[in-house]
């Protein structure tokens, strides 16, 4: 199997993942099963189809491909039917959402770089491709944005996007920049978790 397919299939891991962990959210809301479906479609896909839209690539991808929006409602149809069974899968839904973010991240920011982006515009990109559908799920079920909170989330985000971008402007391949960007997501994400790392917090006045 070669690089890209890899990666696809990471990309679809971290779809079903993403929209998982949007239906549970929607289940612990005691949505109903539209409401639980659309917001695992949006947790999955949500960022892909912002960054599309602002790049001005339409239709967004998963329009172009609909098996990440069939993915999407096959996942929140099983959390549906079966909520208890994920609620004890915790800790794995974390790091399947580690792995999701780190995929999720290198391609936004490959994908800015292919529109002729700089370093904080493929940045920026590759950021809301990984986070931008939990923004969105979070605001839906009304709670507050993690990547608002002290959680490192988005800021893992940042420092594989600015790696992406550097190592980019090398003559590294790119599939080993691949590789070792979304690693790094996904090691600093999952380090965080373990060891309750948190971004410090501001000083009320």
């Amino acid at each position: 199997m070669d690089q890209q397919a890899i990666i696809y299939a990471l990309d679809l891991l971290g779809t079903v993942a993403f929209a998982a962990s949007g239906a549970l959210a929607g289940v612990r809301r005691g949505m109903d099963l539209l409401g639980i479906i659309v917001l695992g479609i949006v947790t999955a896909t949500g960022g892909g189809v912002i960054r599309d839209v602002l790049l001005n690539d339409t239709p967004p991808f998963c329009f172009k491909n609909e098996l990440y929006l069939y993915l999407a409602v096959a996942a929140s149809i099983v959390v549906f039917l079966t909520p208890r069974s994920f609620e004890r899968m915790n800790r794995a839904m974390l790091l399947l959402d580690a792995l999701g973010l780190g995929t999720f991240l290198v391609i936004g920011t490959s994908k800015a770089l292919q529109f002729n982006l700089g370093l904080m515009g493929a940045i920026i990109m590759g950021v809301m491709t990984a986070t931008c559908g939990g923004l969105v799920r979070d605001l839906l079920s009304n709670e507050i944005p993690l990547i608002l909170q002290r959680e490192i989330y988005a800021s893992a985000c940042v420092v594989g996007g600015a790696l992406f971008y550097f190592l980019h402007q090398t003559t590294l391949p790119s599939q080993v920049n691949l590789t070792v960007s979304a690693l790094t997501v996904i090691t600093i994400r999952c380090t965080a978790i373990m060891k309750g790392w948190q971004l410090p917090r501001g000083q009320a006045l």
